[in-house]
């Protein structure tokens, strides 16, 4: 459904710092330099960070998320320690399952060094 998503930060250097030890614990490799943005690639699409093209400050959408989908729950544990220990910020609950039953899913959320609100999401594979 997407081919892209472009999250605004102001300092490139540690905004590349996070994701690319965030990233990097879901098997993407780190960030391309292209002027003023980094860009991630996957089979899937892209992800880019930038500074933002009119000059103003960056800022966090509010209400918005960007979920990045892992393979396991130790996946998820381990992309949540990289984003931490980059500069990130833990939100909301601990990392766990959220829901019941077939729905359930394991999340953790977190903010990068910019205020961007991030998740990482385990959907187990339905029987």
């Amino acid at each position: 459904m997407f081919s892209h998503i472009m999250l605004g930060v102001d300092d490139l250097e540690s905004g590349k710092r996070f994701y690319d030890a965030l990233l990097g614990q879901l098997g993407i490799a780190p960030g391309v330099a292209n002027k003023k943005r980094f860009a991630y690639r996957s089979p899937t699409g892209m992800f880019v960070i930038t500074i933002p093209l009119n000059g103003a400050a960056a800022t966090a959408g509010n209400g918005s998320t960007t979920g990045f989908a892992a393979q396991s729950p130790e996946q998820v544990n381990a992309a949540h320690a990289a984003g931490l220990a980059a500069g990130g910020v833990a939100i909301e609950d601990a990392p766990g399952w959220r829901g019941e039953g077939p729905g359930a899913l394991y999340l953790a959320y977190l903010r990068d060094p910019a205020g961007n609100k991030i998740c990482l999401l385990h959907r187990p594979a339905q029987a």
